[in-house]
């Protein structure tokens, strides 16, 4: 049985690991989730460090980045250390961010904040148990929480 760790934080405006959690159940089973709630986007490699220690094989860090320049600060931070964390025990740490700027209003806000993490909750279900979708999606444009890019179309001459 694959453990998925989630380790989210009390200063998001969104409960994404509820979200998580309900993606993840629809993926199929073979697993089951353990949460683990931080103060804040700092927090979060401590967070992913403590679930692999439990036993974790996999993990999705879920943040929330406010609109300040100290709150950027705060991501970049966070992000260093959760590469750090990833490094350290070879495991995939999953970072879903999102910023409070990237939307015009609230209703907008909450609805990436649900597609987002629903679309890193189906890549980590797919990084433990169907690899092979991953690589489908290789060079396709994927974006999680907007509309995908698309691949390039380049005609050959």
């Amino acid at each position: 049985m694959k453990r998925i760790g989630i380790v989210d934080t009390s200063f998001s405006r969104y409960d994404m690991a509820a979200a998580a959690i309900d993606e993840l159940r629809k993926q199929g089973g073979g697993f089951a989730v353990e949460r683990y709630t931080v103060p804040g986007i700092k927090d979060l490699a401590a967070g992913a460090r403590i679930l692999f220690d439990r036993g974790c094989d996999l993990v999705l860090a879920l943040g929330m980045v406010g609109r300040q320049p100290v709150d950027k600060d705060c991501a970049l931070a966070a992000d260093f250390g959760l590469q750090a964390v990833q490094a350290q025990v070879g495991k995939h740490i999953l970072g879903v961010m999102v910023h409070e700027e990237e939307t015009a209003d609230e209703a907008e806000l909450a609805t990436l904040f649900d597609r987002r993490t629903r679309e890193h909750a189906v890549n980590a279900y797919d990084l433990l148990f169907r690899p092979h979708a991953i690589q489908a999606r290789a060079g396709t444009g994927q974006r999680e929480g907007f509309a995908d890019a698309g691949p390039l179309k380049v005609t050959r001459t």
